[in-house]
């Protein structure tokens, strides 16, 4: 049997920053990447389109901490021993600067996922970590003090410490390995996926974004504000990711079909909108309403808005009535569509669930039922909102868990 100070098992995000951060606490242990599929690091690959949103540019732990549906109160004590501010740094000592953008999420300044994989197998190689892809771990047995890791090479590996990072686990089976060594697991569900609409006009009209509206949901308590994007499938764009994220398990009991309410202008109230559209029908009596679009709404979203409302194409402001005016408002405050389904948004694809924060020393990372046992990343019951916070979490979980197995 071939043996290690401390085995890794998986070879993505989390897991890197786990073992590089033992490296540096103790560059006398040995350590071991093991990686079920053919790449390392294969998330961080796509992530941003390619760009990698490493992290947020949230700098307050108790606020960066509200981005995240499930692991809210748990990371705000973890944040503040591994914040953005030292993800920043960590990246700038070892040779890679980060910008940041508008909406505040931070990419490297090369717009290369690349960069970042680069710049994570360089610092582990440079530490003496052993690297091995395509080698899935089948079976993990504990004996005595060490555990025994049975892999699909054919091999057994013993390890005196076990870090666990192998990502979301999207059903009960993925997390099998934490299962096996007492762990139980929050059911996994997904989470940042956009939404499917059958209505035949939102499909005419994909690629059209709107920066800000109001999204909620009829009989439940979510809603979200912020920018949406039109789609061939239906609905997309930062507010639905978010309410996707925030509504996991919620939206997973309505079996994904439920009503979708949008508020096309959430910055003004119903009273208001009335105001503006009656100050339409003085100020541009003989304009068509069709012709008429209120900012922020683009041009053929409200041809179709107009439309939905019944008012016909060839209405002039001053022939709309009291009655197309009610319906006009009640259709820009709040549209109904009928959700019929979901798909995973393909940059994030994070599942809602994992191993339970109340099993997990989250001062160490260090299984409370497994002695010995680490975790990092999505396999834990962490998840936050599209922007870099996922990419957060795994280097703040996978530090914490890295210097505490250093310093055993």
């Amino acid at each position: 049997m071939i043996s290690r100070r401390i085995a890794v098992v998986g070879g993505g995000a989390a897991g890197f920053f786990g073992a590089i951060a033992s490296a540096q606490v103790d560059p006398n242990l040995e350590i071991l990447i093991l990686e079920r599929g053919p790449h390392f690091l294969q998330k961080v690959r796509i992530s941003g389109g390619g760009r990698c949103n490493v992290t947020h540019a949230c700098f307050d732990p108790r606020e960066l901490s509200r981005r995240y549906p499930r692991g809210e109160k748990e990371l705000i004590s973890l944040v503040k021993r591994f914040q953005v501010q030292d993800t920043i740094e960590w990246f700038a000592n070892h040779g890679v600067l980060l910008k940041t953008e508008d909406d505040g999420r931070m990419f490297p300044t090369t717009d290369r996922s690349e960069t970042i994989i680069d710049c994570l197998r360089n610092a582990a190689q440079a530490a003496g970590i052993e690297m091995r892809v395509n080698c899935a771990v089948e079976q993990i047995e504990r004996r005595g003090e060490r555990f025994l890791l049975r892999t699909s090479r054919n091999e057994t590996l013993e390890a005196d410490l076990l870090l666990l990072a192998t990502g979301g686990c999207r059903t009960p089976a993925l997390a099998s390995l934490a299962i096996n060594l007492g762990h139980t697991i929050s059911n996994p569900v997904p989470s940042l996926f956009t939404l499917h609409v059958e209505t035949p006009w939102v499909r005419e009209l994909a690629g059209v974004t709107v920066e800000k509206v109001e999204v909620s949901v009829p009989g439940t308590d979510l809603h979200e504000t912020g920018p949406v994007l039109l789609t061939h499938w239906g609905l997309s764009g930062p507010v639905i990711l978010r309410a996707s994220a925030w509504g996991a398990r919620v939206l997973h009991d309505l079996n994904y079909n439920f009503p979708l309410r949008i508020n096309w202008l959430p910055d003004l109230t119903e009273d208001n909108l009335r105001i503006l559209l009656q100050e339409r029908i003085k100020l541009q009596s003989a304009k068509r309403v069709v012709n008429s679009p209120i900012p922020p709404i683009p041009t053929r979203l409200w041809e179709a808005l107009v439309k939905t409302s019944g008012i016909l194409p060839e209405r002039r402001w001053s022939e709309i009535g009291r009655a197309g005016l009610h319906t006009l408002i009640e259709t820009l405050s709040r549209t109904t569509f009928l959700i019929t389904g979901k798909s995973l948004n393909k940059d994030e694809f994070v599942t809602c669930g994992g191993v339970k924060l109340t099993e997990v020393d989250l001062k160490t990372m260090e299984s409370k039922v497994c002695p010995g046992l680490y975790f990092a990343g999505e396999l834990l019951d962490i998840d936050g909102i599209t922007g870099g916070f996922n990419f957060q979490a795994a280097w703040t979980t996978g530090w914490v868990a890295g210097q505490a197995m250093g310093r055993r």
